[in-house]
């Protein structure tokens, strides 16, 4: 799977590359039997409001595997706990949709009438 960290108005440090790579090591796990070429997209950085109260640290994962796009975005006040989120919830879309995939490849066709 290739990942593509990128960062928005910070600067991108060692730990915060290797804590995405860590997070993104989750979603491989799950989408690379299925899809080798997929691709994740992981966006850190401040959101673009002016304060400095409130959830204002931002984390954004676009996952693309097997034609699908799946998407994950999450603002908090720490960086890591909204990678943690979003990754989390990526996780879940991602399980949702395998088991959907499986779900339909078991029913049985329409008979004919």
């Amino acid at each position: 799977m290739q990942i593509i960290l990128k960062t928005k108005d910070m600067d991108l440090t060692d730990a915060i590359r290797q804590y995405v790579d860590e997070k993104a090591l989750a979603i491989a796990k799950l989408v690379d039997e299925y899809d080798p070429d997929a691709m994740l997209e992981v966006e850190v950085g401040k959101s673009s409001r002016h304060h400095n109260k409130g959830p204002f640290m931002r984390a954004e994962m676009n996952l693309a595997f097997l034609g699908n796009m799946v998407r994950s975005e999450e603002e908090r006040e720490d960086l890591y706990e909204a990678i943690d989120v979003c990754k989390d919830d990526l996780r879940r879309q991602v399980v949702e949709h395998k088991d959907r995939v499986q779900q339909d490849q078991r029913s049985p066709r329409p008979d004919k009438e």
